[in-house]
């Protein structure tokens, strides 16, 4: 009888587990990349494919957006909870009014660059003078342009700007620019060793620009005492630690399921981009970040200095 009873209550209690796990299981939350993945993301990939996310009872789906503009307004009219966003578009979406804080960070350095060709003969800044320079995005990127210009004593007039939209690197190569702003150290680089057609890379933050974070994950105001957005940032962290400590077997991971991704470009930015995720992504440099905001405000993209709490936080813990 005794054993009948065990058994009964190893039944039940196992059974009692089951339902606690499953109404765990069912916390969801969706996170909107910037973008289709690739291994900027891969701190997410890891802490998903690792059940990190799962061990903290969150069901994590990650959508790509049709337009690289949409995740912080959907977050903004919470039809998602987390979105992959820039810190310098951040300050833009909150000085617009939009509700949104950033939670945590996902690549800890700033990735754009000024780059030209090796062969082009310009190793100095200086020498752009008269030269046409490309660019993607008005805005941030001219902003960037200028400030590193005035570096060498020139001005925005002493250059030819060219919106090309996102043919960064065919520009150059055709020769229609001499120069481009915007592109990414960890891709366009890499991708333009694979094209046998070597570049210089001019970093930002060594010409006058504050050090900022490049990727960054931002949530709702009103979600930010939400605990499962703590839950999630924990994991992401447990998602990053595993990636530095077992880089390899990272790759492996990032790629099952996903061999579009297995090329060589990705395996290059994967390398380039290991150094720069953050180890504490949920941690906030609270002096980084107001600095940055005083320079966009200097350079009249903000119109004034937000309250740091008010779009950025260390999320509480649980």
């Amino acid at each position: 009888m005794k054993l009948k009873l065990l058994m009964v209550f190893f039944i039940a209690a196992a059974l009692l587990v089951g339902v606690s796990n499953t109404a765990v299981a069912s916390e969801k939350i969706t996170v909107v990349l910037d973008w289709f993945i690739n291994p900027d993301h891969a701190p997410l990939i890891i802490a998903s494919e690792k059940g990190f996310f799962k061990q903290r009872g969150l069901d994590v789906s990650f959508q790509v957006p049709s337009n690289p503009n949409d995740p912080p307004k959907l977050v903004a009219a919470k039809k998602a909870d987390i979105a992959v966003s820039y810190q310098p578009q951040h300050y833009l979406h909150v000085d617009q009014g939009l509700p949104l804080v950033r939670i945590a960070t996902l690549i800890a350095t700033p990735l754009n660059t000024l780059v030209v060709l090796a062969d082009s003969g310009i190793d100095n800044l200086s020498q752009l003078k008269g030269k046409t320079i490309g660019y993607s995005i008005g805005g941030f990127e001219t902003v960037i342009l200028k400030v590193m210009l005035e570096r060498q004593g020139l001005s925005l007039d002493d250059v030819k700007l060219v919106n090309v939209n996102f043919s960064l690197l065919p520009s150059l190569y055709s020769g229609n620019t001499d120069a481009v702003i915007g592109a990414f150290r960890n891709f366009e680089l890499n991708q333009m060793d694979i094209d046998k057609r070597p570049g210089r890379a001019f970093f930002v933050e060594e010409y006058g620009i504050p050090s900022y974070d490049e990727l960054i994950l931002v949530a709702h105001r009103d979600a930010i005492h939400n605990v499962k957005l703590r839950k999630f940032v924990d994991a992401l962290e447990d998602g990053v630690q595993y990636l530095v400590n077992h880089p390899k077997r990272s790759w492996e991971l990032f790629i099952r399921g996903r061999k579009d991704l297995n090329n060589r470009l990705n395996r290059l930015a994967w390398r380039d981009t290991l150094s720069r995720f953050a180890l504490r992504p949920g941690a906030l440099d609270r002096h980084r970040y107001q600095r940055f905001a005083e320079f966009l405000k200097k350079q009249g993209l903000i119109k004034k200095v937000p309250q740091l709490d008010t779009y950025a936080v260390e999320l509480p813990g649980p």
